[in-house]
């Protein structure tokens, strides 16, 4: 029987007395599991979060996130990354050249930008581009 596999963004948010907990580690090693970190802050002493792609077999996935609550981490889904205003967007293509993953595309014939929500990791770099401010992350 075939294992079904899954790949969920989440944000993991640490309390200050477990920011010092090998968290992500047991994840990796007691269920198997792999993981992108696309965001981080994470300071000793103080709360922190972690906003990561997390993939593995179902089974293990639905372990490991049992593991994470009773460690007292507070999990919540990525359920969209980055928004980009319409209205506000004047098209002027900052973001194209500061993406990292290629969520923008500037089309060649149109010259406009068309974003794809599914190659985006929330690294934010396209927020400090935009000068007209018409990107926001949503967490």
């Amino acid at each position: 029987m075939a294992k079904t596999m899954v790949s969920h963004r989440v944000i993991l948010h640490f309390p200050s007395r477990v920011v010092d907990q090998p968290v992500i580690s047991n994840l990796i090693k007691h269920y198997d599991l792999s993981f992108n970190i696309m965001k981080a802050s994470i300071i000793p002493d103080q709360e922190g979060f972690v906003v990561l792609e997390l993939s593995g077999e179902q089974e293990k996935y639905d372990a490991g996130i049992k593991y994470l609550h009773s460690a007292g981490v507070k999990i919540e889904a990525l359920s969209q990354n980055i928004e980009r205003n319409e209205e506000r967007c004047a098209q002027c293509g900052a973001c194209v050249g500061f993406c990292p993953t290629g969520a923008f595309i500037l089309s060649p014939v149109t010259r406009e930008i068309t974003f794809d929500n599914d190659l985006c990791i929330a690294c934010g770099l396209c927020l400090k581009a935009c000068p007209s401010r018409a990107m926001k992350l949503n967490f």
